[in-house]
Formats: structure tokens, sequence, C-alpha cells
């Protein structure tokens, strides 16, 4: 969609706005009504302000992110969904440790997907003038996520800039990448694990991946990781990660 002015009039009136806008771009009645009673929250905005976990060297982020009991989880998802993992592989070429390292690093295995109201927060961040045609488009495409029965406003919860599910895809990623892996008829990125890895896989298939090719820096799927999160520390940490998931093995 075209974007809208930011920061201009009150910040309902700019919602109602973007509803109008929305529909007149083809996104249905029931789900422009998410954008209903949506009020502005200064904690997303100071959370956009102060972004320092990627300003640390790449011992103090992995220290965290890449821990024994998160090593010893993965592998233990590595076989639990071999069988779901080897179909993902040969359908994407994207290798089990690479999908069960984002998993694990993004939500710990689904167990901490975020609390906060994604429509809120990403109805906020596109208000806001810092990167406002990015959220505009992000908002936009959670309505028309909303609006292809995939998952509800409720469902809608993660982390501060809108990201949703167990892998936290933003908005314009779920409506493009996410997949119905497990066949009932719904691409569900919250609740459905075949959902989640198999969709995970076709976004960095979409970012370029290469079948059989390395993943670390200055090799051809580092890109790839790169598309997933263009910050350089994150994408060297989930190829530590995915190499201690099989190390030994």
């Amino acid at each position: 969609m075209a974007a809208m002015p930011c920061e201009t009039g009150d910040f309902n009136k700019w919602l109602a706005d973007f509803g109008r806008e929305a529909t007149s771009l083809g996104v249905g009645p029931q789900a422009v009504s998410a954008l209903n009673g949506i009020t502005y929250d200064k904690k997303v905005i100071g959370l956009d302000r102060n972004q320092k976990h990627f300003k640390v060297s790449f011992e103090e982020f992995i220290k965290n992110r890449v821990s024994g009991g998160r090593i010893t989880k993965g592998r233990q998802m590595l076989k639990k969904h071999a069988q779901l993992l080897a179909r993902i592989e040969k359908d994407f070429g994207v290798p089990p440790q690479i999908i069960v390292a984002i998993w694990g690093m993004e939500t710990d295995y689904g167990v901490v997907l975020g609390k906060m109201p994604a429509i809120r927060s990403l109805a906020t961040l596109a208000y806001d003038c810092r990167r406002t045609d990015f959220f505009q488009q992000q908002l936009f495409d959670a309505l028309r996520v909303i609006d292809r029965g995939d998952i509800t406003p409720a469902e809608m919860r993660g982390a501060w800039a809108g990201e949703i599910g167990q892998t936290q895809f933003m908005a314009t990623s779920y409506y493009r990448y996410a997949l119905d892996y497990d066949g009932d008829g719904r691409r569900d990125l919250v609740k459905s694990v075949p959902d989640v890895l198999g969709s995970t896989a076709n976004f960095l298939k979409g970012h370029g991946w290469i079948r059989g090719a390395g993943y670390h820096p200055d090799e051809p799927n580092y890109a790839a990781l790169q598309g997933w999160n263009k910050a350089n520390i994150y994408s060297r940490a989930l190829g530590y990660f995915a190499d201690k998931l099989i190390e030994g093995s």
C-alpha cells in the first residue's frame, strides 16, 4: 500500500484513515475491525529507540542465546521432529539444524512467544516517523493475514516490534511465506509446529537458500540467514548454534 503521512492529527483519526485505506485495497471489514480500540503504545517507541543487544561482542551475544540447556533441548527437538525435518529438507533444501537453531533462538522452541498485542505494536510503529513505510506495510499485511483466516487478532501476540509465532515472523513475511504444512487449511505459525518449521524453511528458500551450501560468513547461504535477520552478529550466532546442535553426530 502507498504510505500514509506519519504523526499527523491524533492517533485515532490516523488509525481510522488507515482502516479506510486498507478497506479500499480489499481487506474485509472483520479484519479491519481489528484496529478498533487500538491505542498508541509509548513503551514500544521506547524499545524501538533503545536496541542495544546487537552492540555487544559475539561472545556476549551467544552466552545466553546458545546455552548448554538450549543446545540439549535443540538436540531433543531434532530427534523428536526428525521425520518432519527430513521432509522439510527434501522440500526446501534447508538442513534440520538451521531450522531448529532459528526456533531455539527466537522463542526457545515455542515457549516464549511474547505477550504484546502485535496489532497495537505495528499500529504504533506505523504511525511513528522513524520507519513509517516499513511498518505501515507490516500493519497492512497483518490485517491481510487475519482476513485470510490464518489466525485471529487475539492470537497475534509477540515481541514489541510485532513479530508473530514460534519463529517470530514479521507480518509481511507471514503473508508471503507462511505455509499450511500440516494440511488443516490454516497457516498457523502460533500453534502448528509443522506450519512453523515448514514456513521457516520456505522463508529461507525464498531468500536464496541453496541446497547443500554452507551457511557461515562468506558462504553462499549466509545471505539467506541475513534475510532472516540482517544483523551480522545474529546470523553468525545462528550458524554457530546450528553447528553445536549436530556437533559429534
